[in-house]
């Protein structure tokens, strides 16, 4: 029996085929009227911001579109967003795109309302009240951002990622509408989908799991399992889409309540320092993690596997274990993802300091097994 665990789901969710250019009821419900924009230039280039325009059109005036947003967002990205939307007067952020822009605009949000630098509010719990209201549309199905309380802004000077964290950082509403995600290339949306995988499977192991973020965790593996090739291999395929995008969301659900662990650890060293996409370098070490994790909770892993579609019965623990790491890593490698670190451009050399980054990490806190930084380092060589 579990003596104690708290669980929170801050966003509304809100799911339906089209509702992005549908939003003026929620911008009433919200009390808005000067909307500011956080996006990327491939949510513009793609022509997604035009009907979700449209749509506010009669309930709330756009003040401004900041859609500079990089791969890996940054602290200066986000304190030149925020002096654009205060700027500007805006009383509400809307965020689309995928986790940079998602990420970048909850810590816009912290600037227009309390000012000052955004490496003032870095840390946990650092922001103890409300801020302007957020709507946060995924257009990729990774980060499950839209209803997490996290941020990962990278940090140029120190080439770090840093993390934001407070329940006020939930954005309060989430639309998860699957037309905005077709257009999104496999490459893409396969490293994202992996990413969401990861999500669950971390949260699944970790030490602040519970059962109500285990029944999200375990049922966003299967889905992911189910719909990923299919999303993959042919992205107008919107059951796929859809399916991608509420397991994403579910897995994000259950990590904002259970947290990470050694895989996210490593690959955020791996993104501040070399800028790895990051659903590419969790592809890559996941199976490394998993693999390390599995010899103190066997028992978790064997459910994963299950999860992965791997037949359990009749076979040892380990087999089954061995089945499922491999069910995941044939996953990414189906998907047309790098399976080694060498291949994304990170040297042999590196590995050392990429250990010492990663042992430092607020998401190696929850894993299962304690890791020592040589622990990390032989896990980087086994991905190298």
């Amino acid at each position: 029996m579990q003596e104690y665990f708290e669980f929170g789901i801050g966003a509304r969710v809100l799911y339906k085929l089209g509702l992005a250019s549908e939003l003026g009821p929620v911008i009433d419900e919200l009390g808005a009227q000067r909307i500011f924009i956080v996006a990327d230039k491939g949510v513009t280039a793609a022509g997604l911001l035009g009907p979700v325009i449209e749509g506010l059109r009669g309930n709330a005036e756009v003040v401004g579109i900041f859609d500079s947003v990089p791969a890996n967002s940054s602290v200066a990205t986000v304190m030149e967003g925020a002096a654009a939307a205060r700027a500007a007067g805006a009383d509400m952020i809307l965020a689309m795109g995928g986790g940079s822009p998602i990420d970048t605009a909850k810590a816009i949000r912290i600037i227009v309302t309390n000012g000052g630098h955004l490496l003032d509010y870095q840390g946990y719990n650092v922001i103890s009240a409300r801020l302007v209201p957020m709507i946060a549309i995924p257009t990729t199905s990774g980060t499950g951002s839209e209803v997490t309380p996290y941020a990962m802004i990278r940090d140029d000077e120190q080439n770090l990622k840093l993390s934001f964290a407070s329940r006020y950082l939930v954005p309060d509403v989430a639309i998860l509408d699957p037309l905005l995600t077709r257009s999104l290339p496999p490459t893409l949306t396969a490293a994202t989908g992996v990413d969401a995988l990861s999500h669950a499977i971390e949260t699944f192991v970790s030490t602040e799991n519970s059962s109500f973020s285990d029944g999200l965790a375990l049922t966003a593996i299967d889905m992911i399992a189910t719909h990923l090739r299919d999303a993959v291999q042919n992205g107008s395929d919107i059951d796929a889409r859809g399916q991608m995008l509420i397991a994403a969301s579910m897995a994000g659900m259950a990590c904002a309540n259970s947290y990470f662990g050694v895989i996210h650890a490593l690959s955020h060293a791996v993104g501040g320092k070399f800028r790895v996409h990051h659903g590419t370098a969790i592809s890559i070490l996941m199976p490394v993690g998993m693999r390390f994790n599995s010899a103190v909770v066997p028992e978790r892993y064997v459910r994963i596997a299950r999860a992965m579609g791997v037949n359990a019965g009749g076979r040892s623990d380990s087999e089954v274990i061995a089945d499922g790491i491999s069910a995941v890593a044939t996953l990414s490698s189906d998907c047309g993802l790098p399976t080694r670190l060498r291949d994304v451009g990170v040297p042999e050399d590196a590995l050392p300091e990429l250990a010492a980054i990663a042992l430092l990490d607020g998401a190696i806190y929850h894993n299962p097994r304690v890791a020592t930084e040589g622990e990390l380092l032989e896990l980087l060589r086994e991905a190298w």
